[in-house]
């Protein structure tokens, strides 16, 4: 019996397989003998039928090694129960999975987020959330009558979509914009002249990429636009990175941080599920193969390890 017979189907791969993260993490896992059970979360559920209490195609009654999480669907909040539901569940299976639903839940509602970074004793900037209305007002005149503006995001958001700029209480959206959630915080103006901001791509406790994603406004996401400058960041940042991932609890994440114009850095965002394209294009190492290598590090047995020269 080959190796890579014996530990199939160890690793599943939750998402449709068909992005480009899907596809290069694919071929990284072939890259090591192991062919992954693709599926997506919406063609999964439970089931008391099997021997795992769980409905996995392609799985049947076997309990995987590993689950490796790229993407999470939207949908209603039934839904988007079942599926952190299933991370859950594998997890008391002992399971492996990247990221967990406990991080990925951390991570996607950035409320929680700032509670663990505080928590923490991490630099983040000044951060309200509630669902009053007048409470939010009364938190942008004071922080407006200090000489600050305020961030307006989604509570669960991604890629810049939805985030506004916020001077004065009459310019907050109206509740029924932001899902009755108002998460606002300080902004943060650019240290030099033009917007800039950190993204550090943390692995397995260590940072092993990171990038200066250059605006063209204050919003300086890749997607929207920015530029993006390959960098090496100091210890200090790097340090802050690390941490910022490990009090959310994700394995691979990430991290958005800001210098402020005192020389304070600063963490806006952590991400469990992050994309890194735009950060491929900087550096040298393929990151698919370091987050495959990391994550089946935790996931098989050492025998069960098989590494494949590239064709």
């Amino acid at each position: 019996m080959t190796s890579e017979t014996a530990i199939a189907p160890s690793i599943i791969l939750f998402g449709d397989g068909r992005d480009w993260h899907g596809r290069s993490l694919r071929r990284a896992f072939e890259r090591r003998g192991i062919k992954p059970v693709v599926a997506p979360l919406a063609s999964c559920g439970f089931s008391t039928e099997t021997a795992t209490g769980l409905a996995i195609p392609g799985l049947g009654d076997h309990c995987p090694h590993g689950a490796f999480v790229r993407f999470i669907p939207g949908g209603s909040f039934e839904q988007v129960t079942l599926y952190l539901g299933l991370l859950h569940a594998l997890r008391e299976l002992g399971v492996t999975v990247w990221n967990d639903a406990r991080g990925i839940e951390r991570c996607v509602d950035k409320s929680t987020t700032t509670f663990f970074l505080q928590k923490a004793g991490l630099p983040t900037p000044r951060t309200f959330a509630g669902v009053d209305h007048s409470t939010a007002e009364a938190v942008v005149s004071r922080l407006a009558s200090e000489g600050h503006k305020v961030v307006e995001k989604p509570l669960f958001g991604a890629q810049g979509k939805g985030v506004r700029l916020v001077e004065a209480a009459s310019e907050l959206s109206p509740p029924e914009a932001v899902d009755g959630v108002y998460y606002l915080q300080e902004f943060v103006p650019p240290a030099q002249e033009h917007h800039k901001d950190w993204r550090l791509f943390v692995c397995g406790e260590r940072v092993v990429a990171s990038m200066i994603r250059h605006g063209a406004n204050w919003i300086t996401n890749i997607k929207l636009g920015a530029r993006a400058e390959a960098a090496i960041p100091s210890q200090e940042l790097a340090d802050l990175a690390v941490s910022a991932a490990a009090c959310v609890g994700a394995d691979y994440a990430g991290v958005d941080i800001i210098q402020g114009r005192d020389g304070r850095f600063l963490v806006l965002e952590v991400n469990s599920m992050p994309a890194w394209n735009g950060l491929q294009k900087v550096t040298s190492l393929r990151l698919s193969d370091y987050v495959v290598d990391a994550f089946l590090a935790e996931a098989l047995p050492e025998n069960a390890r098989t590494v494949q020269e590239e064709a």
